[in-house]
């Protein structure tokens, strides 16, 4: 709200989520074209409509404008990209193999613990959306090996230059 407030108009957010596709490894990033909350929706309550409409739509949260811009970077400069579905979840423990499962089958392909509030906020000020996940670590079934917060630092070191210059060229297209 405050970004809103000082004029920013577009929100980019990144985080590292932990991969379900089965085609999804670490180290990849995904773009964002959808979200499923679990987490407490940060509208709930009494409604300023200075702030937004109480009721906000959304189907289109993430700007297909300024992914398509990503997607044009990445390929300009041969970055892989995946796309996908983002869970939000509260943490903060990571996910068991059945709670993986789950949110993949139910249209998951990452799961992590931010992002969705700071979406359902800007997608309520007005503010236009894009983000990206780090695949930070993935679930195997045949390989149940436990996540780690190293893991998910290691994973964002190796990601972080790519990341990088996928941020600072969709900038420099906006």
């Amino acid at each position: 709200r405050v970004m809103k407030e000082l004029g920013v108009e577009k929100l980019i957010l990144t985080n590292a989520a932990g991969g379900m596709n089965p085609e999804f490894n670490v180290g990849d990033i995904m773009i964002i074209e959808d979200h499923i909350n679990l987490l407490p929706n940060p509208l709930i309550g009494k409604n300023d409509d200075r702030l937004g409409i109480r009721f906000p739509a959304m189907n289109k949260a993430y700007s297909e404008t300024l992914i398509e811009k990503a997607k044009e970077v990445a390929k300009e400069n041969n970055i892989e990209l995946r796309k996908g579905v983002y869970l939000g979840n509260t943490g903060p423990s990571f996910e068991t193999p059945a709670e993986y499962k789950f949110y993949h089958k139910i249209g998951a392909d990452c799961v992590g613990m931010s992002t969705v509030p700071e979406v359902i906020v800007a997608v309520h000020s007005g503010l236009e959306v894009f983000a990206m996940s780090l695949v930070s670590n993935v679930f195997k079934d045949e390989v149940r090996a436990e996540a780690t917060m190293e893991e998910v630092l290691e994973a964002g070191k190796k990601a972080e230059n790519k990341m990088m210059l996928i941020f600072e060229k969709l900038i420099e297209r906006i």
